[in-house]
């Protein structure tokens, strides 16, 4: 089998291995591919593997010799999936790999805010408890989470993980949901999504981009919110309106919001959220633990054994 990697970089910047895969087969690995590399690199290739490096219609219909598209995350949509089964190729993705990770980047955020871990851990380096009259120094509102609401906006696997974390800081857990009242633990609450964002303290996002929830945090959804209300995003960037946040944010609409991902990566040098007040962004890391990167490169190998056994596994475009 010949294998591509067009972009390998992110899931493995060196400090893994690539051998299992290149067991497999014939195996030619990029770090990364410009659009404009994509044709040629993938010539001969019968499994394509991607990250973020786009396969429209155009470039699948074009590689006669391709079987297999193995997405190296779990989201596909820079996948044309339809036209890959009108093809008869299959597309798999790699499912549930960073569950804990993003989990706990959730509460990375949330206790960032909540305590003021980064601000108060520079403000010591700058002298200011060293300077400070009393045996403690903060100035800062710190918030205890335990008894606090959280809402949780889909209850898949990292918004139930998130939802355990919150039931163990003594949090009370809501979710926006399309599981039913009978499928929930009796410790999460179902709500609908307008009433979540009206009375939780923290929302914290977890559903996928779909055109309807493209954009569900808006001046409209925003405006419904407690003014010490936190948001967190973990899930995807386009999820938000950034300007309609970064406005909520500059007038204290709503107090602060721990984001890991946005809607352009890496964000434009203008992005309003850059500079937003109490806005804490990450670079989109949540996924990146070692661990969590193994077991993607794991699975990434388990599924191109299974497509090659004829046994295809984690396949999305059935």
């Amino acid at each position: 089998m010949h294998i591509v990697v067009l972009d390998g970089y992110a899931a493995n910047p060196g400090d893994l291995s690539w051998d299992e895969m290149k067991q497999l087969g014939e195996c030619v690995i990029y770090d990364r591919t410009s659009p404009a590399e994509v044709l040629e690199r993938s010539q001969g290739a019968e499994i394509l593997l991607t990250n973020k490096t786009v396969l429209d219609a155009k470039t699948i219909n074009a590689l006669s010799d391709l079987r297999y598209i193995g997405v190296l995350a779990t989201g596909y949509n820079i996948v044309d999936t339809d036209t890959a089964k009108e093809r008869g190729i299959i597309v798999t993705n790699i499912p549930a790999y960073s569950t804990d990770s993003v989990a706990q980047m959730v509460f990375a955020h949330l206790l960032n805010i909540c305590q003021q871990v980064q601000y108060h851990a520079e403000e010591v380096r700058k002298g200011r408890w060293s300077a400070c009259p009393d045996f403690c120094f903060w100035d800062t509102p710190l918030i205890e989470l335990r008894g606090k609401k959280i809402g949780i906006v889909g209850l898949g696997h990292t918004g139930s993980r998130t939802a355990r974390i919150a039931i163990a800081f003594g949090m009370e857990v809501y979710a926006c949901t399309s599981k039913s009242y009978f499928q929930l633990p009796h410790e999460i609450k179902k709500m609908k999504l307008d009433e979540l964002f009206a009375e939780c303290d923290v929302i914290s996002l977890h559903c996928p981009l779909t055109p309807d929830t493209r954009e569900m945090v808006n001046a409209r959804r925003l405006s419904l919110m407690k003014p010490t209300a936190i948001l967190i995003n973990t899930g995807r960037g386009p999820l938000v309106n950034e300007q309609d946040l970064a406005d909520a944010l500059n007038t204290g609409r709503i107090y602060a919001a721990g984001l890991d991902v946005l809607s352009q990566e890496p964000p434009l040098a203008d992005n309003p959220l850059l500079t937003a007040r109490n806005c804490y962004i990450t670079p989109h890391i949540a996924w990146a633990s070692t661990a969590a990167r193994e077991r993607l490169m794991r699975i990434a190998v388990d599924n191109v054994k299974a497509y090659a056994e004829g046994k295809a596994i984690n396949v999305v475009n059935k």
